[in-house]
């Protein structure tokens, strides 16, 4: 996993990280469901369906 500033990829990325996974499909899947279950624990508002 590999972490980014977004403003690292233009202006419009000021305010976003960008995270790399390059893993099978499952395990990225898997990843991305304990990062939204950790936000929500944290107070953040996360989309809900196929955003995160």
């Amino acid at each position: 996993m590999a972490v980014a500033a977004g403003v690292g990829y233009g202006a419009n990325g000021e305010g976003y990280v960008r995270i790399a996974l390059v893993e099978n499909e499952q395990r990225i899947r898997q990843a991305a469901r304990n990062i939204k279950r950790y936000l929500k624990s944290m107070g953040v508002n996360v989309p809900s369906g196929n955003e995160v």
